[in-house]
């Protein structure tokens, strides 16, 4: 299964987005991060969000895609409006 995940710190209030296949073990290796690891910075990372796509070349086309939004906003508009989740799903098809 390919995933893109959003996780979300309220200790330095920021988000972190990424990929994966394999959810449980990249979620461990971000709790067990190494000082240099942008998710060091905080202990309190939660799942914030989660978007299961067809494929690896789906997933990391709509990680990009946020990440280049560089917006919280967005990120949470994601949350209040799932039609936003199935335009990014159909449009990177």
């Amino acid at each position: 299964m390919n995933i893109v995940y959003i996780l979300h710190s309220d200790k330095l209030n920021r988000f972190y987005i990424g990929f994966t296949s394999d959810f449980d073990i990249r979620m461990e290796f971000h709790k067990n991060a190494e000082s240099n690891k942008f998710t060091a910075n905080a202990e309190d990372w939660g799942l914030f969000l989660q978007i299961s796509c067809e494929n690896k070349t789906q997933a990391l086309s709509i990680e990009k895609h946020i990440k280049k939004m560089k917006s919280k906003t967005y990120i949470e508009n994601l949350i209040k409006y799932p039609d936003i989740i199935l335009k990014l799903k159909e449009k990177y098809k």
